[in-house]
């Protein structure tokens, strides 16, 4: 065998910039190894500091166009915490059902239209619509239901608007919410037909057991809200976070790379979350996980794309019965600026996302640190592939191209997040 170079100078059909360079000597050996996320560092963190603490989530917000629900929410609940504001719980039940649409329209945009052209051999969703328009149709009308979900609670599909410190300027009308009611519940087959497809479609035999990490409750399936647990026994309060988690910058990546203190890298996102939660799960979403043949727990990153498609049942069932709880009435928002240090980790349809804030007494932020799903996996994807890479350096350097782009695919990874 010869030296093999892999370059991709830039990975397609993820968000944001990145490169991937691997070389393998003529003895197998992996020489060099990275995952280069060259987009520019973008100091969100940095220019926060001196603003007010209302103005927070709509900084964050515009960290990313494809996350911006989370990275608000999360944004919010961690001020919150800082000024001991308890929002009501219809104001819990509103984030989360607008968390819950970032996610319906994230994750479908992940698995019809970056990652299933890779599975059913197709450069492009386009070039997918000749020969399979109704599983891109399909795809479509899902993304459009969790845009619209989000338009009618946030007052826009991106970078909402209406969620503050202590509630929303405003919320849906009953009427609204029926007809959106009426849609979930159509989408149900949508949804079971994007299990049997990530089911049967041919995934990549690959498996690299590693800490798995995500929030939970016992009480339902955490989103905005849990301990943050993995799969080696962390089980933690987002204030513990700092203790636990840490980072270091590598010199080939704007992304810093995450580790659990005395541990290593570890995995956040829809895999982990269906390893760390299936049991708070619907009675639906646990039959279709049954239905697929997913081994729980579950380490191969490629399932990620079949552990989207389980919770997407999930997200609609849960979506119904917040609708029919909600009692849809004014609140009034009340807090005082003051001191104080306030934490928050959600889960973005990424994975992990973590923010935390120190204000002054007149609540404005002296400190901001902020960690997206990206920069918790970065360090891991680099392992996965240096794995796959070794149980397949016998593939050609077109195959085994192919095969890294589509484990990173498989992640989702938002870049740009990342760079912060």
């Amino acid at each position: 065998m010869t030296k093999k170079t892999l370059t991709v100078n830039y990975i397609a059909r993820v968000e944001g910039r990145g490169a991937l360079d691997v070389t393998i000597s003529p003895s197998k050996e992996i020489e060099d190894l990275k995952l280069r996320i060259y987009e520019p560092p973008r100091f969100f963190e940095a220019f926060m500091i001196g603003r007010r603490c209302d103005e927070i989530m709509e900084l964050a917000s515009r960290i990313c166009g494809i996350c911006p629900v989370a990275h608000q929410i999360t944004a919010l609940r961690a001020i919150e915490n800082a000024l001991d504001v308890n929002p009501s719980d219809q104001t819990k039940d509103l984030r989360k059902l607008m968390a819950i649409s970032a996610h319906i329209q994230s994750n479908v945009l992940s698995m019809y239209f970056l990652s299933l052209p890779d599975l059913m051999g197709y450069e492009s969703s386009i070039a997918m619509t000749k020969n399979h328009s109704e599983i891109v149709k399909r795809g479509l009308r899902l993304k459009k239901l969790g845009n619209d979900i989000t338009d009618l609670i946030g007052g826009r599909a991106v970078h909402p608007v209406t969620a503050v410190i202590g509630g929303f300027t405003a919320i849906p009308t009953k009427e609204k919410l029926s007809m959106i009611r009426e849609r979930l519940v159509d989408a149900k087959k949508d949804a079971h037909e994007t299990v049997d497809l990530f089911t049967k479609v041919e995934k990549p035999l690959f498996e690299r057991k590693c800490e798995h990490i995500a929030i939970s409750d016992s009480r339902h399936y955490a989103i905005n809200e849990g301990r943050l647990r993995s799969t080696e026994g962390l089980n933690i309060h987002e204030t513990e976070y700092r203790d636990y988690i840490s980072e270091k910058q590598v010199p080939y990546s704007t992304a810093l790379h995450s580790y659990v203190k005395t541990r290593d890298a570890f995995m956040v996102g829809p895999l982990p979350r269906l390893n760390l939660n299936i049991p708070q799960m619907s009675l639906d979403a646990k039959d279709a996980a049954k239905r697929s043949g997913i081994k729980i727990p579950n380490y191969n990153p490629f399932n990620s794309h079949l552990a989207r498609a389980i919770e997407l049942v999930h997200d609609i069932d849960e979506s119904i019965e917040i609708i029919d709880r909600l009692p849809l009435k004014q609140e009034k928002r009340e807090y005082q600026s003051k001191a104080g240090f306030g934490a928050a980790i959600t889960e973005a349809p990424r994975g992990s996302l973590y923010h935390s804030y120190i204000l002054d007494n007149n609540g404005i932020v002296k400190k901001a640190d902020l960690v997206p799903p990206t920069s918790h996996n970065a360090r891991n994807i680099e392992k996965d592939i240096y794995k796959l890479v070794e149980e397949n350096s016998d593939l050609s350097v077109e195959e085994l191209t192919l095969k890294c782009e589509m484990l990173i695919r498989a992640y989702d990874p938002c870049i740009s997040c990342s760079t912060h």
